[in-house]
């Protein structure tokens, strides 16, 4: 028997930015977006984004019977060995905490690099994984954004590192850009391009 399409999906997540990047991704779907319970923590214990993505999926479509759709993602930065990484979002206790110790760490880093500059290379990262109500995971994607951290921060818009993450091929930081650039150069936005036409299939929506 078909699975029921799923109309209703909440987003694994407690983070509003990235609530309505996902609700701005998925406004063309036949979707009723949620955001997770308030209250509902999971323990993110995966070594990688798409482990973590996998636990959250479940665990919110265990806890909702909805289906769920999960983002693990974050930052790695070459000079420090790939952190933040898994634990970007708890490097610190707010962004701005979070933006300067990474300045902080890669310019001691990076103070002594022989290199004709500081290697400043970092790359955003975003697993998705989408589970059924009752916690099968049924489909995953990762999406990769090459760039280079910033000596300061530009730009109002977007969350989390946003403002000290630079692409070069677009000459601005993340926070620089508007929502449609971002959701196309974007590391979330990437891995939604590989996600749609399959979630599409999904649900008989094209």
């Amino acid at each position: 028997m078909a699975p029921p399409i799923p109309t209703i999906l909440v987003i694994a997540s407690g983070n509003a930015g990235k609530i309505r990047e996902f609700a701005n991704l998925l406004a063309e779907l036949p979707l009723e977006i949620r955001a997770q319970p308030e209250g509902l923590e999971v323990e993110e214990t995966g070594q990688t984004f798409a482990e973590n993505a996998r636990l959250k999926a479940t665990a919110v479509a265990l806890a909702t019977g909805c289906w769920a759709l999960a983002d693990d993602s974050g930052l790695a930065v070459e000079a420090l060995g790939g952190a933040p990484g898994v634990h970007s979002a708890r490097y610190a206790a707010t962004d701005p905490e979070r933006i300067a110790r990474l300045l902080r760490e890669l310019a001691a880093a990076t103070s002594s690099d022989s290199a004709p500059g500081p290697n400043r290379r970092a790359q955003f990262s975003a697993a998705l994984a989408l589970a059924d109500p009752g916690g099968a995971i049924r489909l995953e994607v990762e999406g990769h954004c090459p760039g280079l951290i910033l000596e300061a921060p530009r730009g109002s818009g977007g969350f989390g590192y946003d403002p000290v993450f630079y692409v070069p091929e677009t000459g601005l930081s993340f926070a620089e850009m508007d929502k449609a650039t971002k959701g196309r150069i974007g590391h979330r936005g990437r891995a939604f391009a590989l996600l749609e036409p399959r979630l599409r299939q999904l649900l008989g929506a094209g």
